[in-house]
């Protein structure tokens, strides 16, 4: 098992930029998903049930898929809190160092492996 060490400045920068840009990323879907979640209108043009069952299901998706931004946007809240109060790359339960090639692959990560595991 690999060595973690703590993180210096420049790494903790680059974190929380790729934080930042994650979630301007998650305004734009945001605007653009906006229209999904409307209500489902009868359209009279459109064959039967089939097409309202598409809607409702697409309309579904959408609000499932804001619903996950959502939870994505209150994770990159907490880890940006994290960084303002200098507790970012620390475990939130046991305090150890939760290493940078992990918080690479998702910088929103409160726990280390052993306390994620319970």
């Amino acid at each position: 098992m690999e060595k973690v060490t703590e993180m210096d400045d420049r790494e903790i920068v680059e974190l929380k930029q790729a934080l930042l840009d994650r979630l301007a990323a998650l305004d734009e879907e945001d605007a653009r998903g906006s229209d999904g979640q409307k209500t489902v209108e009868l359209d009279q043009q459109a064959v039967g049930r089939l097409s309202r069952m598409d809607a409702l299901q697409n309309q579904a998706m959408a609000k499932a898929q804001a619903a996950r931004r959502a939870g994505e946007r209150r994770r990159i809240a907490a880890a940006l809190a994290r960084i303002a109060e200098d507790e970012y790359g620390y475990c939130t339960d046991c305090g150890e160092a939760l290493g940078l090639d992990r918080l690479r692959a998702d910088p929103t990560l409160p726990r280390c492996l052993s306390c994620t595991r319970g």
